[in-house]
């Protein structure tokens, strides 16, 4: 089992540069760096990661194809390749359809975009040189100065069963917005079916599990903190991923509302029940996530991304995995 770990750029870059050399320093393999308009630019911050680290690997989780041209992207992933030693890793997925709309840009074709997406950026990393005429992107003739004289490895952020057979066929890796092993039984039926239609086989994979991860040494802190999260997560799951986990509509419905209104207070103190967490975190104590991650294990996942809310503070949070989860593995 590897371990990541998530930080979203909402405070300075070189905040986010010190809590990855504390993750380094943990043994965390991985640090994915979230990409929102409204935080730090992503390539900045895994620049800044970059010089500060030496041996994590530093991966956008993710980025998306229509921001900016995939040949654009290239470029900036290559960049951050040459500057950290070889540790890039480009993660890309579709990306949010709320906050592209805000923002003006269109939402469409997801399966074509990130497909497309990866082969340009491979195609880019093999040669330098890209012509492509896709469905989605059109590239009559890319050139880059300077590729990767290594293989650059590729994540896709999957969730629905068609993206997850298209990222067993093309990517190294897939995070998957999970938690629990129910939601890995048809997550890894699909990948399974993408690898063998792609003639791969399944463990050619890096299965990550993107977590809402909260643990302190006392459960119910752990629980607590990660109430808001697990609560927004299962506010914008669909009704049959609530149903797998005996989540009632109404449940749902109460949850809702108070995420509208801002209630995080009422959240916290036990608006979202322990089921809704337990479906949605992995959150309590040292023994209980390493037994939680034992069982994802056992359900085909092969690396843990520990996400908001992380625990108490990142910084205790890093360290009780240090010293307590890690070592189990």
């Amino acid at each position: 089992m590897k371990f990541g770990i998530e930080f979203s750029p909402e405070k300075p870059t070189y905040e986010v540069a010190y809590y990855s050399r504390d993750a380094e320093d943990a043994g965390f393999h991985h640090v994915w760096i979230t990409d929102h308009y409204n935080n730090r630019n992503i390539y900045s911050t895994m620049t800044d990661i970059a010089y500060r680290t030496n041996r994590i690997l530093i991966g956008s989780a993710v980025t998306n194809p229509y921001v900016s041209s995939p040949v654009w992207t290239a470029s900036a992933i290559f960049t951050i390749d040459e500057i950290s030693g070889g540790r890039a890793v480009f993660g890309i997925g579709a990306g949010d359809k709320m906050t592209l709309n805000a923002i003006g840009i269109k939402w469409e074709r997801p399966l074509a975009a990130v497909k497309e997406a990866v082969e340009i950026f491979r195609e880019l990393n093999e040669t330098k040189k890209c012509k492509y005429n896709g469905t989605f992107f059109n590239v009559p003739n890319a050139r880059v100065k300077k590729n990767p004289s290594h293989r650059i490895p590729v994540y896709v952020g999957a969730q629905g069963p068609k993206m997850l057979q298209m990222s067993a066929a093309l990517a190294d890796g897939v995070l998957v917005n999970a938690s629990h092993p129910r939601d890995f039984d048809p997550a890894v039926k699909a990948l399974k079916e993408g690898a063998a239609q792609a003639g791969r086989t399944f463990s050619e994979l890096d299965v990550a599990a993107y977590t809402s991860f909260s643990i302190d040494e006392k459960q119910d802190k752990a629980i607590k903190k990660a109430r808001i999260v697990a609560g927004a997560i299962a506010v914008g799951s669909p009704d049959f991923v609530l149903e797998r986990h005996g989540i009632e509509p109404e449940t749902k419905e109460a949850i809702r509302e108070m995420v509208a209104s801002q209630d995080f207070k009422t959240m916290k103190e036990g608006g979202v029940p322990d089921h809704v967490v337990e479906a949605f975190s992995i959150a309590g104590t040292p023994e209980d996530c390493v037994e939680k991650i034992d069982a994802l294990g056992k359900a085909g996942v092969t690396q843990i991304v520990t996400g908001m809310p992380l625990g108490k503070s990142k910084t205790d949070a890093i360290k009780l995995i240090k010293k307590e989860v890690i070592p189990h593995f």
